[in-house]
């Protein structure tokens, strides 16, 4: 008996590994996907959106930086503080990026954001923590994750905010608390890709307000944004979360531009 319920079972196993690939062929032949950045062909089983030569494209920035803002330096020099934030420390200790904002990174965020590809989150999140991981000036005592808050109505129209999807991975990856709730935007103000650099802390200004601040009173908070450009969407939130009580504001993003 032992041996025919064996017999079955590989047989059973070998039947399912038949119909899989058989879908999967009549997958690629009647509905072919393709990668939105490369257009190859995906086969591979677990592609979607982008195939596996392009995500493995998108690499670390391992440059020198501001050890205050993050900014990239170029050149081989040693980690420093960059002259702006020799001149005035922004309200949040320390920001940084994983990559820079160019390349199958670059493609990558453009799909997730613009493209409604909302499936491309875990994957950039991962990205981003297997990028900084190791990172002790981010993650040391953080208390909670705090994602960069979309009005209601672009995320109406989006489907999705893409900061708190980033947020989620970032919280179950480092089993950190995510606090989705505290952070709202109240102005619908214009897209900050939209501006010119001088004109972006002024259009951020007074959008955004803690709406539950207990919970962040006396606490260190990781923000979590997609690009880092001239940092006025994390300086501004960084002050609302430190008017209503927070102890230190530290910042995440997957790029800088």
């Amino acid at each position: 008996m032992p041996g025919k319920i064996r017999v079955r079972d590989s047989l059973i196993g070998s039947l399912t590994r038949l119909f899989a690939r058989s879908a999967k062929l009549v997958e690629l032949a009647f509905f072919p996907s393709f990668c939105k950045v490369c257009r190859a062909l995906l086969e591979t089983p677990g592609e979607k959106i982008l195939c596996r030569s392009c995500l493995e494209k998108i690499r670390t920035h391992r440059s020198s930086f501001c050890l205050c803002c993050g900014r990239f330096f170029e050149g081989a020099v040693e980690p420093h503080l960059c002259l702006s934030c020799l001149n005035e420390r922004p309200p949040f200790s320390v920001h940084r990026s994983g990559g820079q904002y160019r390349g199958e990174l670059k493609d990558a965020i453009l799909l997730f954001k613009y493209r409604g590809y909302e499936i491309l989150g875990k994957p950039l999140g991962r990205f981003l923590f297997e990028s900084l991981k190791g990172e002790e000036s981010l993650w040391w005592g953080v208390d909670a994750i705090v994602p960069v808050p979309l009005h209601s109505k672009r995320k109406r129209e989006r489907g999705f905010n893409q900061a708190k999807i980033l947020a989620e991975e970032l919280s179950r990856l480092k089993n950190l608390p995510l606090e989705e709730l505290i952070l709202r935007k109240m102005k619908n103000v214009p897209a900050q890709t939209s501006l010119e650099r001088e004109e972006r802390a002024k259009n951020v200004r007074g959008a955004y307000a803690v709406l539950k601040g207990g919970k962040i009173r006396g606490k260190t908070v990781l923000l979590v944004d997609d690009v880092y450009t001239t940092g006025s969407t994390l300086k501004e939130c960084s002050r609302e979360l430190l008017k209503a009580g927070a102890k230190e504001i530290r910042a995440i993003t997957i790029a800088q531009a």
